[in-house]
């Protein structure tokens, strides 16, 4: 019997995009919690990329189904490849990230909330955040090492 490729269980990298829609210093992240590091974090929004998909086009999709909200002028800007472990689950991405332009300016003034696409619609909220909260919260930005690029960007 030949293995299943489709499955979950296996070890495997996966690939993901996110997208930062930076506007004046700050970038759109969802704010989660690792009950088992007792940790809160934030994240870009984003997602796995399908097999026979762009990753422009996870990020478009991504945002249509979990805050439906569109995108204009997406900007590839690198990659990163992330090795974590996240609720107790090892993981390995690898992780093309953009920028992009919301089409909807009014989104730049408020929080969202989001809804993941999982079966249970699990909610999330999206925010706003600077380089300067981060560092007074002191919650890392993940993936390991977007924070550092960033700032050599100069985008925060």
């Amino acid at each position: 019997m030949e293995p299943s490729l489709d499955n979950r269980s296996l070890p495997h990298i996966r690939p993901i995009a996110i997208c930062l829609c930076s506007h004046q210093g700050k970038i759109l992240v969802f704010e989660d919690f690792d009950p088992v590091k007792k940790e809160y974090f934030y994240r870009p929004l984003g997602g796995g990329i399908n097999f026979g998909e762009y990753s422009k086009d996870t990020i478009r999709r991504e945002f249509q189904e979990e805050v439906q909200l569109s995108l204009n002028d997406l900007q590839y800007l690198f990659t990163l490849e992330n090795i974590f472990v996240c609720d107790g689950i090892a993981g390995h991405e690898i992780v093309q990230v953009y920028d992009g332009k919301l089409q909807d300016p009014t989104v730049y003034l408020r929080e969202l909330i989001g809804h993941e696409d999982d079966s249970a619609q699990t909610a999330f909220r999206a925010l706003w955040i600077s380089k300067t909260e981060i560092d007074t919260k002191k919650r890392p930005l993940y993936p390991d090492g977007l924070y550092k690029k960033l700032v050599e960007l100069r985008i925060f």
